[in-house]
């Protein structure tokens, strides 16, 4: 008499491999949401260099007001969008003009929606070139 064959997987073999999938996902996606935070953040800071680079042409074709009168957004005579990434439907950050005077300006990216709890918080850039982090618990050389 021949032994009967098994065929299939047990169910403990199955549970090992279940407990061994469960184990690698635990692992492998909080830095999977971590490479797509630093995905929009660098969305963002292109964004905010492109709004720079805009401010700068304003300022060159508006020699007596320099930055002062410049608008970002959808409404005519802006500059530039207000939501980054510039591509795409999903937005992530905002991008805000302030201290926007004839030879200064600040521009702010501040996330929300599913980016809001961002350890970075909001990204700063002023006209000189400064780049600095508000409201997050990373560094500025972690973030920009």
């Amino acid at each position: 008499m021949n032994p009967r064959k098994s065929q299939g997987f047990s169910l403990i073999e199955l549970m090992i491999v279940v407990a061994i999938l469960g184990v690698l996902a635990s692992i492998s996606y909080p830095s999977y949401n971590e490479h797509v935070k630093k995905t929009r953040r660098a969305d963002a800071r292109g964004a905010m260099m492109g709004l720079a680079n805009a401010l700068e042409r304003y300022r060159i074709n508006n020699l007596a007001g320099g930055y002062s009168g410049a608008k970002i957004g959808s409404e005519d005579g802006s500059i530039f969008p207000n939501k980054a990434p510039i591509d795409g439907s999903d937005k992530y950050y905002d991008l805000v003009l302030t201290n926007l005077t004839g030879t200064t300006y600040t521009i702010t990216a501040k996330p929300y929606g599913i980016q809001a709890n961002d350890e970075c918080g909001s990204l700063v850039l002023n006209q000189g070139g400064t780049r600095s982090v508000t409201g997050g618990s990373k560094s500025v050389s972690e973030c920009w």
